[in-house]
């Protein structure tokens, strides 16, 4: 009968769960968060199974038989853009995970279930891997998983099966031996964290921003791969990007304050590897091949048996990869292949009540606190100051400005805080009755000028409750017009605009963050109130803009069109339908004439 006395011997595994055939063993969170054995001894009949599937306690069944050592490395990335950007690396969990749907395989990984628990999955419908793919930071919850792989696997079915080291090393030592037809992927982790402490960030997130989470990227590449940023999106619209130590729950994770006791002496991390294939970051790629750095995420790949190696070899035309070895990825990736993590100088069990009494950010505060961005009184000073020395030159643009960001009932900026509203010279703005100006995040400047001299006019039109909204550093170019009509929203995230930028909006046009427009650039969504007589004709539309959108001279953004991330807009073209991401289109109307780009400001 299994029983732990030293929470340090217990990974959490769920085998002895799954192996009992009394159905006598469940599995209860402690105070931390993390699931432990409870066995029912009314139902126990002692027959020992439990303790001869545990793999902390059976090491020897959790090796593979036949392995190569050293393991061959790879390193490298899928060569579609999508899934890359949508990968937590470089994308090469979904090649494998495609070649087993296409052999008619099942595949098991991670999934976030509506609740934002986090189990253990399996399935043979491709359209799952949107789900599966992406690390979720948590541990997960594998009860059922073995015993439904070891059936499916007798049934003849093919199964790829991706997991923790110790998920796995499980699920070896409950097969008791190997199968042609499995194929076990593990990843490089650093350590599993509390799903208490997960809850509980997430709890804080959805107080903050008034909303229910409706969706996690724990990796989001939106400002690269390197940025470890969180995005969060609320059912409100609203959304959370929490870069490196900014974020909470990162930082606590990166300074080892809830991980599960057992990762503090991991006994998985090793090489050669107990699985097939191990999957993870390639930190530290840019020293070893530098054209395999482009800030998107690439993958480092560990063949550990002959098996790994041909499964392998189905994908790699899938793939832009090359050989490496153990030494060339042991500098970035060391303490999650070879070294436990230390155990926090702090008291945990302070730490863990704490959470059921304060909200994550004072906790972390208190235990882990990181860099404050609270704007001080010097800080205020600062950013006026700045504002005055840049514009020591142009003092009727500072009397400008300070009239709209202090005096200006419509505008909401403040340039103590960094958020200023800049109007230049010759620009005509006409707010109407509760029309909004708001600047949230950043600098905005309307009307910037490269020829100083120029008398050439810069126009804004806002209508009685209609909002132009700024989220990031961004600047309007000389002879550009913006018509924001009644109750119409425009938002611009962080960017740049060029000259003669021409915008209609009489419902929502929204800019996503880090897009660059070029000259003489149309968007709308309207009709201007001319109306075709056919069924279901609308004459307004909503116009979405994604983020790293590139939209050259001359093109004309017509209403409800929605424009994927990462797309580019030929020079002079009419787009009347959606653009797909990371594609290029051209002409009139406008037609994908590429797919699978890349591109960054």
């Amino acid at each position: 009968m299994i029983q732990i006395t030293n929470k340090e011997q217990c990974c959490g595994c769920n085998a002895c769960g799954d192996i009992c055939p009394k159905g006598a063993i469940s599995f209860l969170q402690d105070e931390e968060g993390f699931w432990y054995p409870k066995v029912d001894l009314e139902k126990c009949v002692n027959c020992g199974m439990c303790n001869n599937v545990c793999p902390l306690q059976n090491m020897d069944k959790v090796k593979s038989a036949e392995k190569l050592n050293p393991p061959k490395v790879v390193g490298g990335f899928h060569k579609n853009i999508a899934i890359r950007f949508d990968s937590t690396s470089g994308g090469i969990f979904s090649a494998l995970a495609n070649a087993m749907y296409k052999d008619g395989g099942y595949v098991s990984g991670a999934v976030q279930n509506e609740d934002l628990t986090v189990c253990n999955f399996i399935s043979n419908d491709k359209s799952d891997l949107a789900r599966l793919r992406s690390s979720k930071y948590v541990q997960s919850s594998a009860i059922g998983l073995y015993k439904e792989i070891k059936r499916l696997l007798v049934a003849g079915e093919k199964v790829l099966a991706c997991g923790s080291p110790c998920q796995m090393g499980a699920l070896r030592s409950y097969l008791g031996k190997d199968y042609e037809n499995l194929i076990v992927v593990d990843f490089l982790c650093r350590a599993t964290n509390s799903p208490k402490a997960y809850r509980k960030y997430m709890d804080m997130l959805e107080k903050q921003y008034g909303g229910k989470v409706v969706y996690v990227k724990a990796k989001n590449k939106e400002h690269g791969w390197h940025s470890l940023a969180r995005k969060v999106v609320f059912d409100n619209g609203k959304e959370y990007y929490g870069e490196g130590h900014d974020d909470h729950y990162r930082r606590g994770y990166h300074w080892n304050m809830f991980e599960r006791p057992s990762c503090y002496d991991c006994k998985f991390k090793e090489i050669p590897r107990n699985s097939d294939i191990t999957l993870g970051d390639f930190w530290g790629v840019e020293k070893v091949a530098p054209d395999l750095e482009q800030n998107l995420g690439t993958s480092m790949v560990m063949l550990n048996t002959p098996k790994g190696e041909a499964f392998f070899e189905k994908i790699r035309s899938k793939l832009v990869c090359r050989e490496f070895t153990v030494n060339d990825i042991l500098p970035g990736n060391r303490s999650a292949l070879l070294e436990p993590v230390k155990y926090p100088p702090i008291d945990r069990n302070a730490l863990f009540k704490d959470m059921d009494t304060m909200p994550f950010d004072e906790v972390a505060n208190k235990y882990f606190p990181g860099h404050t961005h609270k704007v001080t009184f010097k800080s205020k000073i600062k950013n006026l100051l700045r504002f005055l020395y840049h514009n020591k030159k142009k003092p009727f643009d500072v009397l400008r400005t300070l009239h709209y960001c202090f005096l200006n009932k419509h505008v909401k900026a403040n340039i103590l805080n960094g958020d200023i509203f800049t109007v230049k010279s010759h620009c005509a703005i006409d707010l109407r009755g509760s029309a909004k100006i708001v600047v949230n995040k950043g600098a905005f400047t309307f009307g910037e000028k490269r020829n100083f001299k120029t008398k050439e006019e810069t126009a804004l039109l806002i209508e009685d409750g209609g909002t132009l909204q700024i989220d990031g550093k961004n600047f309007i170019k000389t002879t550009s017009d913006i018509q924001i009509f009644k109750n119409a929203l425009l938002r611009f995230g962080p960017g740049a605009t060029n000259m003669g930028l021409k915008i209609v909006c009489s419902e929502k046009i929204w800019i996503g963050d880090h897009t660059r427009i070029g000259r003489d650039v149309w968007i709308r969504d309207n009709n201007g109130g001319h109306k075709i007589i056919q069924v279901g004709y609308k004459d307004k539309a909503p116009v979405i803009i994604g983020n790293y959108v590139w939209i050259c001279s001359g093109s004309q953004i017509m209403k409800g069109v929605t424009i994927g991330d990462g797309a580019v807009i030929s020079a002079n073209s009419v787009v009347t339908s959606n653009v797909p991401a990371h594609s290029i289109v051209a002409g009139n109307p406008a037609k994908v004439v590429a797919e699978n780009i890349y591109w960054r400001p």
